[in-house]
């Protein structure tokens, strides 16, 4: 299938609602995927979600559940039936959890008529290093974490991962063509990097392999939004 070039950006409307729904419609020709993560759901809950939907949008809702199966279970099923195309899980919760995250997604969009979402399985966040990774107990390097994680959630039925751009070419080694990858930490050349520490540019993240650029305040910080937007879409072109 192919996939329109719009829809391998998403943007992070980490924002107030209404900030975020103007930024969307201001980058909509230029952004196919609205990313609502935490703030925003924990805010204000589905209704988080709609706004963007009803604009258009194909909604990556990025709660990166973990917890036991049964939880996980329950809250995927309910984003199931919200007609969400992307959702997050955290890959250290271990294949059961994953599992769950699958049926109940599948059962919840089954139930609304909605096709189900891809699981998105985070790997290790792209804020974390290596002396990060160590102070959590792994010893392991991140890229080997990722890897790891990787095969992990791919055995248990996710048909997506989330990794930085630094290691989307040794994961999609790991994992073959059709599972999509998803790379958080984008940062056109000049941007700063703020709190992500494993960065990568929009091209050199498709070159690599990467399916969808995750981007929040490259372009929702920008002087000229729109502009940012574009430019990104032309870079990756």
């Amino acid at each position: 299938m192919t996939v329109a070039l719009r829809d391998r950006i998403a943007l992070a409307v980490d924002l107030a609602l209404p900030e975020g729904i103007a930024a969307w419609e201001q980058v909509a020709p230029y952004v196919g995927v609205a990313k609502v993560g935490l703030s925003l759901f924990v805010e204000h809950g589905p209704r988080a979600v709609e706004p963007f939907m009803s604009r258009g949008a194909r909604v990556f809702l990025d709660l990166k559940l973990h917890d036991i199966p049964n939880t996980v279970e329950l809250a995927a099923t309910r984003a199931g039936m919200l007609g969400v195309s992307y959702l997050t899980v955290h890959a250290s919760g271990g294949g059961a959890m994953i599992k769950a995250a699958v049926q109940g997604a599948a059962a919840g969009a089954a139930k609304a008529g909605h096709k189900p979402p891809v699981i998105l399985a985070v790997t290790v966040l792209t804020s974390m290093d290596q002396p990060a990774l160590e102070d959590t107990g792994v010893a392991r390097a991140p890229d080997e974490q990722a890897a790891l994680l990787a095969k992990l959630a791919v055995r248990s039925g996710a048909t997506g991962l989330v990794c930085s751009a630094r290691e989307v070419a040794a994961v999609r080694q790991q994992v073959g063509p059709d599972v999509v990858l998803c790379t958080p930490g984008i940062r056109p050349l000049g941007v700063a990097s703020n709190d992500q520490q494993r960065t990568e540019t929009p091209s050199a993240a498709i070159r690599a392999g990467a399916d969808l650029l995750v981007i929040g305040r490259p372009i929702t910080a920008a002087p000229d939004m729109i502009a940012a937007a574009r430019a990104i879409l032309e870079s990756i072109n």
